[in-house]
């Protein structure tokens, strides 16, 4: 059934029976998945899913309805669950549906170049990315993970008010992780690249590094625990940016679940420290032109060299701070409900390369990547113990690699012990943003070892 006309039939239907509000949201989703091993195809999937929420003010209250068929016999059945839900809400407030903003970007984020790349091409970029990894090295003992994935969505909301948006978005990634044998001694490294323009994909480029990191761990061993001057590398730096997001939720603010509050236009971390929210980034895999209540984008400051400027607000928060909406509003899909997350978020990179952040030092810690991210990091408090791994280096040179160590401090104290910024801006793919950041210099944090 057109989209169009099932919402006008909608609206009709809902407007009879009382509702004097109503908003219409659909989302639709197709992935491609394939993975490989020891060059055969170990795992293909090939899903779609989506369906429409249904959401509109019955009796004073808003009340909500979703069901994945676009047909005329669930007309009836949304009104109805909408109109049931609506009386059983104690929410005095309800959320207001939104007009529609006085103007919104005017940006592509779907590539049809992409959509016409097909399956058959996709698996065999994967089986030569495989093997050029085994060529590399006698060492590789397994590539155990080597997935695509492809993901192509459409989002589209209306209501009663006069909102109208209609968005695609198409992007595509490559996890691999190479597993090395050395006597006894097993390590391993993982990447990840993401792009609309699969001809960027380049299986040697991404096979070298991939392999190179892995190789690069074998000998590790750990240190004498102690207060360790450190580098972040972008990759730690990201992931850990990730897991303190939350913190600049104005609902987390609000229900007292973060230590900003009430720290608005004051200095919260280094004067080096920017961050940067750009919903309409292409390379960004959460990029958008409109959030999901309808609200326009745009690219924002949140810390602007150190002092904080503002929060992220979806429609509700906004209201109870009397500020606007930033368009920060997220449905993690048609059914979910709307709750608060960043777009493509990150520290603006600085000038200095990772090398030379090394050389800054004559003695520090690099650190490569963090674990146990959810377990070990307190996102109210900003506290954070995480196994680690990475390198001693000294006088700019890597001297050996390092493992089973932990390192541990404060997010919001090493906001303000960043020392340097390097140029080499990456991005985590995990959470429901999409968060990154170059590789930073603190001052010291203590890290467990021997």
């Amino acid at each position: 059934m057109d989209m169009i006309q099932f919402k006008e039939q909608l609206f009709e239907q809902g407007n009879k029976h009382g509702f004097t509000e109503m908003e219409l949201y659909y989302q639709s989703t197709n992935r491609f998945n394939t993975q490989l091993f020891n060059g055969e195809v170990d795992g293909y999937k090939v899903s779609s899913e989506g369906g429409v929420s249904f959401r509109g003010i019955y009796n004073g209250k808003m009340g909500y309805a979703y069901t994945e068929k676009i047909a005329d016999s669930e007309i009836e059945f949304l009104i109805q669950e909408a109109a049931d839900n609506a009386l059983i809400i104690e929410d005095d407030n309800p959320e207001e549906l939104f007009a529609g903003s006085d103007s919104y970007a005017d940006i592509s984020l779907y590539s049809q170049s992409l959509s016409e790349v097909s399956s058959d091409d996709k698996i065999n970029l994967l089986k030569e990315a495989e093997k050029e990894c085994y060529a590399l090295s006698d060492l590789i003992h397994s590539i155990n993970y080597c997935t695509l994935e492809s993901r192509e969505s459409e989002t589209f909301i209306a209501n009663t008010k006069g909102l109208e948006k209609r968005e695609k978005r198409n992007f595509i990634y490559i996890i691999l992780s190479a597993v090395v044998k050395s006597g006894d001694e097993f390590k391993s490294a993982m990447k990840y690249w993401v792009t609309d323009d699969f001809s960027t994909f380049s299986p040697k480029e991404m096979a070298k590094e991939v392999v190179d990191e892995a190789l690069s761990f074998v000998g590790a061993s750990s240190i004498k625990s102690g207060q360790y001057p450190i580098i972040l590398r972008n990759t730690a730096a990201s992931s850990l940016l990730q897991v303190f997001s939350s913190s600049f939720s104005a609902d987390d603010v609000q229900k007292g679940k973060s230590l900003l509050a009430g720290k608005l236009n004051e200095t919260i971390g280094h004067s080096l420290i920017t961050i940067i929210d750009d919903p309409h980034d292409r390379n960004g895999v959460a990029s958008q032109t409109f959030d999901g209540e309808g609200v326009a984008t745009a690219k924002q400051t949140i810390v602007e060299n150190g002092v904080l400027l503002t929060y992220l607000h979806n429609s509700k928060t906004a209201q109870k701070d009397g500020v606007k909406s930033t368009g920060h509003a997220y449905k993690p899909s048609y059914k979910g409900s709307i709750s608060i997350s960043p777009s493509n978020m990150y520290i603006q990179p600085g000038s200095e390369s990772l090398q030379q952040l090394m050389e800054s030092e004559s003695e520090t810690i690099v650190i490569t990547d963090l674990q146990g991210l959810h377990s070990g990091a307190n996102s109210i408090t900003g506290d954070f113990s995480l196994a680690a791994n990475g390198y001693l280096v000294r006088n700019g040179k890597i001297e050996r690699p390092l493992d089973q160590i932990t390192v541990a401090g404060n997010f919001f104290t090493l906001l303000n012990q960043v020392e340097a910024i390097g140029n080499d801006l990456d991005f985590s793919i995990m959470g429901s943003g999409y968060l990154g950041s170059p590789s930073l210099k603190v001052g010291t944090l203590s890290v467990g070892g021997e």
